[in-house]
Parts: C-alpha cells; sequence; structure tokens
C-alpha cells in the first residue's frame, strides 16, 4: 500500500468464507457455548459477592519513598507520632468541660485504651492541651493511632465505630485516615448498585434505537452484562493475588458494559451486513468474523497496550486499574467472539423479530459530512481544532495534589471531621511533618545534635514550630525546654521530630516546606527520613513524574506499531497520536476547570481542589485506548474500501458512512456507561466519569467524522506511505481486517 491508485479487488473477495475453528465451536454447539458462559457468569457472581470490601483504598504512594519507609519506621518505634483516626466529642452550645462531655469522653478513652492494636496519642481530656479543643470551646479532640495494614486497621476502626460513634446532644465523631477508606468503601458499594441500574436501562434503550429490533438490540446487552458480572469475579480474583484500589470497581464494570456494547455493536451491524449477501447464517457469520472479528481483536489489542503502560508505575492504584484493564478486554473479547456468535446462531432468522424500525447498513449523513469535509478540509478542520485548543486552556494552570477527605460528600462523617478540624481547631500536629531517625544515638552529645537540629528546621520558610526530645523551637530559638528528654520522642537510639506549620500539607506551599525540611543539613549526616502529608505529595508527584514519560513513549511505540501493522503506513499512526493527544489536551482542560477551579461544585457535590495527581494519569491511559479503539473501527473500514479498489474520496466517503454511523452508536452507549458515574459521592470517580465520557464524545463527534476525514484529504497519496524496509515488514506481518 504506496498509493492511492485504484486497486482492483483481490482473489476471494467474494468467495464464500469457511468457518474458523472458534465459529465452528459455536456454530455447531451453540447451546454447549451459551450454558458454559451462564455457568462462569454464575460462578463469578457468586465470587465477587464481596468483592468491594475485599479491595483497598489507598495505593497512591511508591512503596519505596522516604515517606512510606518513614511511616514505617514511625509505626515500629513512635505510635503516637503517626496518629491515623480522629474522634472529636462535642456538644452544640456547651462546653468540652461539661460533666456529660466528659462522662463520654472517658467512656470512649476507656474503651479505646482497652482495644487490640490501638494506642491514644493524644487526649483534651487527659493532656490538657488547648489546641486538642475548638477554638469555640464546644468540641474537643482524641487522637489514636490504629495497628495494622490497610485491612486490618479498617475492620479495627469500624468495630470502634460501631460500639462508640454518637449522633446525640453529646455526638462521638470518627475521621482519619481508616475512617476516610471505611467512608470510601461505603460509599463506592452504594455508587456501583446506582449507576449500573441507571446504565443499563439507558444502554437497552439506545440499542433499541440503534438496531430497530428487540433481538438484535438484546444481544450486545446480555454480552454487556456477562461482561460485568465476569470483570467483577475477576476483580475479585486479583484481590486475592495483589493489591487492587477499590476504585477500579466502577471504571471495570462501565468499561466493561461500554466494549460489550461497543464490539456487540461492531459485530451484530457488521453481521447484519452480511446476511443481505448471503441467506447461508453460518456463511455470514464467517464474514462476520473474518472482518469485525479481526477488528475487534485488534482493537481489544490497542485499549490492553495503552492499560499496560500504567504497569510502569510502582503505585497499586495504578497497577491495579492495568490489571483489572486487561481482565475486562480479555473477558469482553470472549464474550464477544464466542458467546454472542452462539447467540446469534440460535436465535437465526429471529433476529429482526419485534422490529421498531429499519435501520441502514450505512448512514447518509455521515457519507454527506465526509464529502463535504474532503472538499472543505481547511474549512471544516480549523473550527474543530480552534474548539480544542480552547478548551484545553484552563490546563495551563493545573496544579496536582493527593486525594484526601475532600473526594466524600460533605456529608459523610470523615469528612465533616475534617472540616471541622481545618476550621475550628488550631494547628494540632496531626497533620505535620515529620522528621525520623532511626539510628540517632544517645548520650549528651545525640541531644546536642538534637537541639542544634531542630532549631535548623525551624528557621524553615512556612514552619511554626519544632517539637523535639529537647524542647519546642520557634524560629531558631528553643522556647519551650522539658529539662529532660521528653520520651515520647524517644525510643532507643531512635528519635522523632514534629515541624509543624500552619500550610496546608497538599499544596504547592506544603510540597516547598517538605523540601525545605529535607534541604536542611543533618548533624553529623545522621540517615533520616522526612514523611507526613506534604513529604507524601512530594514523592507521589516525583514518582509519577519520574516514571511519566517512560508510559508515554511506551504508549506512543506500541500504538504506532499496532497501527503501522494495520494501515502499512508511517503516516497514519503518527496523525492517530497527534489528534488524540489534543483531545486529551481538552479533556484535561474541562477537568481543571469543572475539579480545580471549583465550576459546577454545587451541581456534582464536590468542592474544587487539586487534582489528584494519579487520576489523570490513568485517565489519559483509558481515554487514549478507547480513542485508538475508534481510530480501529475507522481505519479499517477505509482500507478495506481502499483494498477494494477505491480510491481514496471513495474509499473515505464509504469507509466513513458505514462506521462512523456505528462510532457515534457506541460512542453514545459508552459515554452513558461511564456518565452514570456521576451519580457518585466521590469526586475521584465523578471526575473519570466526566472526562472520560467528554473524550469518547469528542473523538466520535469531532475527530473521527471531521479531523481524520480532513487530514486524510490533506495527506492524499502519502497517507499509505513507509519507507521501503518497512513496507517489506508489512508485506510480511501486516494484520488486515480483510483477509
Amino acid at each position: 500500500m504506496t498509493s492511492l491508485t485504484t486497486k482492483p479487488p483481490r482473489a476471494g473477495d467474494d468467495q464464500p468464507v469457511a468457518p474458523g475453528p472458534v465459529l465452528r465451536l459455536t456454530a455447531r454447539r451453540p447451546k454447549l457455548v451459551l450454558l458454559l458462559a451462564l455457568l462462569l457468569a454464575g460462578l463469578a457472581v457468586a465470587f465477587s459477592g464481596d468483592v468491594v470490601t475485599a479491595l483497598k483504598t489507598g495505593g497512591f504512594d511508591d512503596p519505596d519513598s522516604d515517606s512510606v519507609r518513614g511511616r514505617q519506621v514511625l509505626s515500629e518505634h513512635f505510635r503516637t507520632a503517626d496518629p491515623n483516626l480522629v474522634v472529636l466529642i462535642g456538644k452544640s452550645g456547651g462546653s468540652v468541660d461539661d460533666p456529660d462531655v466528659r462522662a463520654a469522653a472517658q467512656r470512649v478513652t476507656q474503651r479505646l485504651a482497652t482495644a487490640d492494636g490501638v494506642t491514644v496519642a493524644g487526649s483534651y481530656w487527659v493532656d490538657h492541651l488547648p489546641q486538642l479543643a475548638s477554638r469555640a470551646h464546644d468540641t474537643g479532640m482524641i487522637l489514636v493511632h490504629v495497628d495494622g495494614d490497610e485491612d486490618t486497621g479498617a475492620d479495627r476502626t469500624a468495630a470502634l465505630h460501631d460500639q462508640l460513634a454518637v449522633d446525640g446532644p453529646v455526638s462521638v465523631r470518627f475521621g482519619g485516615f481508616t475512617q476516610i477508606n471505611n467512608d470510601i468503601n461505603e460509599q463506592v458499594t452504594k455508587d456501583l448498585a446506582t449507576a449500573e441500574s441507571i446504565a443499563i436501562p439507558i444502554t437497552l434503550v439506545l440499542l433499541l434505537l440503534v438496531f430497530g429490533t428487540v433481538g438484535a438490540a438484546g444481544a450486545p446487552l446480555l454480552i454487556g452484562i456477562f461482561s460485568i458480572v465476569g470483570t467483577l469475579g475477576a476483580l475479585r480474583l486479583l484481590a486475592a493475588i495483589t493489591d487492587v484500589s477499590v476504585f477500579s470497581v466502577n471504571m471495570a464494570t462501565a468499561l466493561g458494559l461500554g466494549l460489550a456494547v461497543d464490539y456487540s455493536l461492531l459485530f451484530v451491524s457488521r453481521y447484519r451486513e452480511e446476511r443481505l449477501r448471503s441467506a447461508d447464517l453460518t456463511t455470514a457469520l464467517a464474514a462476520t468474523m473474518r472482518t469485525a472479528g479481526r477488528t475487534i481483536l485488534f482493537s481489544a489489542a490497542t485499549v490492553a497496550v495503552a492499560l499496560c503502560s500504567l504497569l510502569v508505575f510502582p503505585q497499586y492504584f495504578l497497577r491495579s486499574f492495568a490489571f483489572a484493564g486487561i481482565a475486562v478486554v480479555l473477558t469482553t473479547v470472549g464474550a464477544a467472539l464466542f458467546v454472542l456468535p452462539a447467540l446469534l446462531t440460535l436465535l437465526g432468522n429471529r433476529i429482526d423479530r419485534w422490529a421498531l424500525w429499519r435501520p441502514r447498513a450505512s448512514s447518509d449523513f455521515w457519507a454527506r459530512l465526509a464529502a463535504f469535509v474532503l472538499r472543505r478540509p481547511v474549512l471544516t478542520a480549523a473550527p474543530v481544532i480552534l474548539i480544542l485548543v480552547f478548551l484545553a486552556l484552563p490546563f495551563g494552570h493545573v496544579r496536582f495534589g493527593v486525594a484526601d477527605d475532600r473526594v466524600l460528600p460533605k456529608e459523610a462523617e470523615s469528612r465533616v471531621v475534617a472540616d471541622t478540624v481545618r476550621t475550628q481547631f488550631a494547628d494540632t500536629g496531626s497533620g505535620a511533618t515529620v522528621v525520623v531517625a532511626e539510628h540517632w544515638g544517645t548520650g549528651t552529645d545525640a541531644r546536642i545534635r538534637v537541639a542544634d537540629y531542630a532549631a535548623r528546621l525551624s528557621e524553615v520558610p512556612g514552619v511554626t514550630r519544632v517539637d523535639s526530645m529537647v524542647g519546642t523551637y520557634q524560629h531558631g530559638v528553643i522556647v519551650v525546654a522539658p529539662g529532660h528528654p521528653d520520651p515520647r520522642f524517644v525510643a532507643g537510639d531512635a528519635t522523632w521530630f514534629s515541624v509543624v506549620s500552619e500550610v496546608e500539607p497538599y499544596s504547592d506551599e506544603g510540597a516547598d516546606l517538605a523540601r525545605g525540611v529535607r534541604a536542611v543539613p543533618v548533624p553529623s549526616e545522621v540517615p533520616v527520613l522526612v514523611t507526613g502529608p506534604a513529604a507524601q505529595l512530594v514523592d507521589i508527584t516525583g514518582s509519577i513524574g519520574a516514571r511519566l514519560p517512560l508510559a508515554a513513549v511506551l504508549i506512543a511505540v506500541s500504538t504506532f506499531v499496532l497501527l503501522f501493522l494495520l494501515t502499512g503506513s508511517v503516516l497514519l499512526p503518527i496523525k492517530a497520536l497527534l489528534l488524540n493527544t489534543l483531545t486529551m489536551g481538552a479533556v484535561f482542560g474541562v477537568a481543571v476547570w469543572v475539579f480545580q477551579d471549583g465550576h459546577w461544585s454545587a451541581l456534582l457535590g464536590q468542592t474544587g481542589a487539586p487534582l489528584a495527581v494519579a487520576i489523570p494519569v490513568l485517565l489519559f491511559c483509558v481515554a487514549f485506548g478507547l480513542s485508538m479503539d475508534y481510530e480501529v473501527f475507522v481505519l479499517s473500514r477505509v482500507i478495506e474500501r481502499h483494498e477494494q479498489g477505491a480510491d481514496l474520496h471513495t474509499a473515505v466517503v464509504e469507509g466513513m458512512s458505514r462506521s462512523v454511523r456505528v462510532i457515534s452508536a457506541a460512542a453514545g452507549i459508552l459515554s452513558v456507561s461511564f456518565l452514570a458515574m456521576l451519580t457518585s459521592g466521590v469526586s475521584l470517580i465523578q471526575f473519570f466519569g466526566l472526562c472520560a465520557s467528554l473524550a469518547i464524545i469528542l473523538d466520535a463527534l469531532l475527530v473521527r467524522p471531521v479531523l481524520v476525514p480532513a487530514f486524510m484529504r490533506a495527506a492524499g497519496r502519502w497517507n499509505w506511505w513507509a519507507p521501503r524496509p518497512l513496507r517489506a515488514v508489512h508485506a510480511r506481518l501486516g494484520l488486515r481486517e480483510n483477509g
């Protein structure tokens, strides 16, 4: 394929196609295939009953970072330095010193003190520290450290919450990291049922509009339900093997339903075309498997390759999406190429029963649009490019952060506690930056070095005070001297420093503070670890940023290779990469405008905040893969007509008229799956749902029908250009839909 000159049809193009081994199995034993599919679905349902509780809410950290290792040292030697549960006890219009409030605090403190794996780090009613009481003096705080990993900590916190939480005249409310995790798990469980109850009925309506008959519309929906069930089973299996993020449930089920309907839509549409050419159902299915079946395999490969790039990141939040995404793709492809042909075989001619209307195989609208774009490529492409660039502009002031309690609805208990602490309490030190040394030393010399280091740390811009074993320092001067080493800060030859600041930890200022602390020279060059929320932000952004170029290169190279094998062209894969990058820029611009700048906050019930740095990376990989999915749909049809001898104009117009109708319908259905995620109460899921659906809609309605034909018209015969060595590679290894 080195030119666009008219080619004669290839020999055998119009000959009947012999069924392959997959089709021979599904056509001869359709009931057996469907029975096995039903059995697998039943096992998946039974196995995945506790899938949400088996997943984890964390995974944003690099396990080898200083902040993570610092937390591990604190957990081993200084549990009170790392409180992960906050208990607020208060009385509206009352005082923390009222007898009924004190009685409630005593009850809570006694239960916490006797609970396994629980350490009370501080309490207003025990330590009488003024910063542990609210400014209005109506609420007091107990800081607690709960031992164990995420699962153990969540279970212990849930048990304590069930026993102690009270919503009455004297309220007892739980917050902090462990309670946030429990609230997120509970919210995701509710959201999953809500989203699917919305997406599935709407999907059925859209399928009826696309196919016009109940039989043709029902088949893709059944495949979609099978894909959702299989996906949940795969996630539960993955959770038994490795850490999997709870957020992957919503993405995986939406992606599973969307891809299942996409592939089924492509398959059934092509099958109905082939039935117009052949009265024999097996022959029509064989031709469909040869064409649409290969396109489905190729499209699935592009999605899987994009998701595999997430494996370069050490955060299990991202890695689990790669595993989940690959499981989704395998489940969906299996359903589309095994279960769907068996279902169509059993339906036979009944696929057209209960017709509402008779859709045409090709669309005059998309054909006329493609022809117009080919006549006026610059006039049509320029406005679309300007729209996408305009949408991308807000991305210029993007700010990245780390997900915290603000991903939850404002009424969630842990969110209420966190908002109360932020607005009504002086600095408690619970969000301080912590410096820990596992082998600092002992004796007089060690205390002298502690004093020197604490004084230096207190001079870092933004630091309010530094608490240490030898006292409290402000602006390089000791202000509180205990007279003897404070035992809270000593464990053998280990010690730690609490660097307190009024700066918001998850912010650019907080990151600068953490970097400033790390830049302070340590006496005698003793190894230290800097941890805390601000250090966590620096480590997460640094870890992801360092690996992002590698992930981008892997996506670009693998996508280029796959599209080259499909097209035999060097220019078309480059075009696809550039257009996808332009689309993603527009999506990220809208994400900043909505989720960072706070527009539509009241509508979505979320608070504007810096974007959680891992989410745009995830969105890019998923949306990029889906865009390439549609690229394959379009190019496979254009190439098919081109290889049959059509010139550029005819190949593009006819290819677009048959593919864009399917793409627009598939995009509408897939976007419904993702838009249903807007019903979630977790802003991270809302972010992913809105942005993924926007990427799909922009791609299907602007990029594929306008920019793709405009580019192909501008490139002319260069569309199919490749250097001679690569042409030889394609001749030997190239993949075509139609042969």
